[in-house]
C-alpha cells in the first residue's frame, strides 16, 4: 500500500497480532452482558463470523479498494515523462528511430540512457552537406527546445501539453496535488461517513470520483487536469478507510485480523492491475476512462450493500440494524433468537440515553507523551515518504516500467502477511526496527549496484519495498497500542496527518535523480535508518494489556505480560498487580 494507507489514520475494529481487538473493544475484561459491543460480537459469533453473507459483502468491498488503488496513483502513468531524446537535424530523418548508430557522437549518454534534453553542438549547419559524422560535432552541448524523437507510442500529459526538461516539475506537482486532495478528503470523508453512513459515503464518493476522473480525461490544458486531480482525491480518497471499516465491522472478533489483512491486500493487487492496464492502454485519456468509467456502478452499493450495524446502532436506527442481522443469519443459515436481538437493542437504547461525550484531555496527553508523539510522527512521515516514493520511482528503474510497477504491487502482498508471523515472536519494536533497517540496507546497497545491473537493482528494490510494507503494517498495530484509550484515536490520527506530509513530498523525489541518480535511494535509506533506530525508544506492547489511562501508557515498559486465554496469573504477580492498581487509584 502506498499513499492511501497513510490516510487511514486509524484502523477501527482491527485486531492486533496478539489477539487484541480495536482500541475500544480490546482492553480490560470483557464488557457486561448488556453492553452493545459485547452483545453484537456475541451475535456475530452466533450467526457466523465469516460465513456466506460476509464473504459476499467482502467481495463487494474489494471493488472500491481496487478503484481507490487506481484513483490514488494513476498519475504515475498519466503524468509521467516519456522517454525521448533531442532531434539531431544533421542526422535525423522522418523515418529515423530513437536508437541510431550515430547517437554516440551527437547525443550525450549519462545515467545509462541518452540525454533527454541536450545534444552536442554541430560545427556546421549547411543542410546541403552531409555533416552526420563525429568530426562535425564538438563536446559542447546545447538544449533542443521541444524538438524530440520518442522511443515509444505512449501519450501522457507531457506529450499532450508539451511538458519537458526544465518544466518536468509540473509533472511531479500532479502527484503532490493528488496527495493534498487526500489530505483534505480523508478527514472530510470520515466526517460524512460518521454522519450519513458508511455505505452512503462509499456509494456517493466512488461515483463522484468516477465523474471527476472522466472529466479529467477531457482536459484541454494542464491546469484543468490539475484541478480535477485535486477534486478527484478530495471526494474519492475516503474509499479506502470507509471500505476498510465496513469490511472489519462485518466479521466476528476472531476473524478481524484476517479481514483487515485481506482487504489491504486487495489494494495492493489493485496497484499491480493498474500497471497491467496502463501497459495495454498507453493513451492517458483512454486510460483514465478505462479506470474511472466502471466506477460509476458503485452507486449500486446503495441497494446491494448493507449498512454498518454498529453505525446504525450508534444512530438509534435499531430496526434497520436488526434487519441486517436477521438477513445475515438467514444467508449463513444460522439461528438468531429474537431474545438476543431485543437484548442488544435494549442495551443500545440504554447506552445512547446515558451517553455523555467528554472532552479528550489532548493537552495533558501532549505534555505526557511529547517525545513519543514526535517519534510517532517521524515514523509515519518516513513510512509514507518511502512507501509512496518507492512506488513512484519503480518506473525509473530501467527495463519495462509497467512490469516494474506490477511487481511493486505484488511484492506488497507478502509484506502485509509477514507481520502476522513476526510481531508476536520477536515483538513490535524489534519487528518494526528490523524491517526499517532492512529497507535502509537495500536502498543504500542499490547505490553501489550500478544502473546497468537491472536485475540487482530490481531485486534490492523489491526487498526494500517488501520491508517497508511490512513495517508499515506493523506501525498500524503498534501505534494503536502505545497511547491510552481516550486519546488513542486522536493521537493516531494526528500522527497519520503529519505522515501525509511525507506522501506530499514523495512525488518530488524523482526530480532528485537529475542531480544524482541515486539521490532518492540515499534519501530513503537515511530516513529509514534514523527512524528505524528511534523506534527502539517506543515501549514494547506485545502480550501486554492495552493502556486505559495515561499512567498505564507511561508505564508500558513496566507492564507485565497479559495472561493468555486459559492461563492463570501467578499469585505474587496478581498481588503485585492489585497493589499497583491501588496506588494508581490513590494517585488519581
Amino acid at each position: 500500500m502506498t499513499s492511501q494507507k497513510s490516510g487511514n489514520g486509524t484502523a477501527p475494529g482491527q485486531a492486533t497480532g496478539n489477539g487484541h481487538l480495536d482500541a475500544e473493544a480490546a482492553e480490560g475484561p470483557p464488557p457486561a452482558h448488556g453492553d452493545e459491543d459485547n452483545s453484537l460480537d456475541a451475535i456475530l459469533v452466533r450467526i457466523g463470523q465469516f460465513g456466506r453473507y460476509q464473504i459476499i459483502n467482502y467481495v463487494l468491498l474489494c471493488v472500491p479498494m481496487l478503484f481507490n488503488a487506481f484513483f490514488s496513483i494513476s498519475y504515475v502513468f498519466t503524468a509521467s515523462t516519456v522517454v525521448h531524446r533531442c532531434n539531431v537535424p544533421q542526422c535525423d530523418t522522418p523515418s529515423s528511430l530513437y536508437e541510431e548508430s550515430w547517437l554516440n557522437f551527437s547525443i550525450p549518454y549519462k545515467n545509462s540512457a541518452w540525454d533527454n534534453c541536450h545534444r552536442y553542438v554541430a560545427n556546421e549547419s549547411d543542410p546541403s552537406v552531409d555533416y552526420c559524422e563525429a568530426k562535425y560535432f564538438s563536446n559542447d552541448v546545447e538544449t533542443c527546445g521541444k524538438d524530440f524523437k520518442f522511443r515509444d507510442e505512449e501519450k501522457t500529459i507531457s506529450t499532450e501539453f508539451g511538458i519537458y526538461c526544465n518544466d518536468e516539475w509540473m509533472l511531479t506537482l500532479v502527484g503532490t496535488i493528488n496527495n493534498v486532495g487526500q489530505f483534505v478528503g480523508i478527514p472530510l470523508g470520515g466526517f460524512f461517513a460518521d454522519r450519513y453512513g458508511r455505505r452512503t459515503m462509499l456509494a456517493y464518493a466512488g461515483t463522484l470520483s468516477a465523474f471527476m476522473g472522466v472529466i479529467r480525461s477531457l482536459s484541454n490544458n494542464y491546469y484543468m487536469f490539475l484541478v480535477f486531480e485535486f477534486l478527484d482525491m478530495a471526494v474519492g480518497s475516503t474509499l479506502f478507510p470507509t471500505a476498510f471499516l465496513l469490511a472489519i465491522e462485518l466479521v466476528g472478533p476472531k476473524r478481524r485480523v484476517a479481514a483487515a489483512t485481506i482487504i489491504t491486500i486487495a489494494y495492493s493487487l489493485g496497484e499491480a492491475f493498474l500497471g497491467f492496464l496502463a501497459s495495454q492502454v498507453q493513451d492517458w485519456r483512454w486510460l483514465l476512462r478505462v479506470l474511472y468509467a466502471p466506477a460509476v456502478l458503485q452507486v449500486l452499493f446503495l441497494w446491494i450493500l448493507p449498512e454498518s450495524v454498529r453505525w446504525l446502532l450508534s444512530q438509534g436506527a435499531e430496526e434497520r440494524a436488526a434487519d441486517v442481522l436477521r438477513q445475515a443469519a438467514r444467508t449463513n443459515k444460522r439461528p438468531l433468537p429474537e431474545e438476543q436481538v431485543e437484548e442488544l437493542l435494549a442495551g443500545n437504547r440504554e447506552k445512547l440515553s446515558q451517553s455523555n461525550e467528554s472532552q479528550y484531555p489532548i493537552r495533558k496527553a501532549v505534555r505526557f507523551f511529547a517525545l513519543r508523539i514526535a517519534n510517532c510522527c517521524l515514523c509515519w512521515f518516513t513510512h509514507t515518504l518511502i512507501a509512496l516514493g518507492l512506488s513512484l520511482n519503480s518506473v525509473n528503474l530501467g527495463g519495462n516500467k509497467y512490469t516494474n510497477f506490477m511487481l511493486n504491487g505484488v511484492i506488497q502482498v507478502p509484506g502485509l502477511l509477514l507481520p502476522l508471523i513476526i510481531m508476536d515472536r520477536i515483538g513490535r519494536r524489534y519487528s518494526l526496527c528490523a524491517s526499517m533497517l532492512l529497507c535502509a540496507i537495500c536502498m543504500g546497497a542499490s547505490a553501489g549496484v550500478g544502473a546497468d545491473n537491472y536485475a540487482g537493482a530490481l531485486t534490492l528494490f523489491l526487498i526494500g519495498k517488501l520491508a517497508i510494507t511490512c513495517s508499515f503494517q506493523i506501525l498500524y498495530f503498534f501505534t494503536s497500542e502505545i497511547f491510552p484509550t481516550n486519546v488513542r484515536n486522536s493521537l493516531l490520527s494526528f500522527c497519520s496527518m503529519v505522515g501525509r506530509i511525507g506522501s506530499m513530498l514523495a512525488p518530488q523525489t524523482p526530480l532528485l535523480a537529475k542531480y544524482y541518480i541515486y539521490a532518492p535511494q540515499i534519501l530513503f535509506a537515511t530516513f529509514a535508518l534514523i527512524s528505524g533506530f528511534l523506534t527502539l525508544a517506543f515501549p514494547e506492547t506485545a502480550d501486554k494489556v492495552l493502556p486505559t489511562t495515561m499512567e498505564e501508557a507511561l508505564n508500558l515498559a513496566n507492564h507485565r505480560r497479559q495472561p493468555g486465554v486459559g492461563e492463570e496469573e501467578a499469585p505474587e504477580a496478581e498481588a503485585s498487580r492489585r497493589e499497583d492498581k491501588s496506588k494508581r487509584d490513590y494517585l488519581s
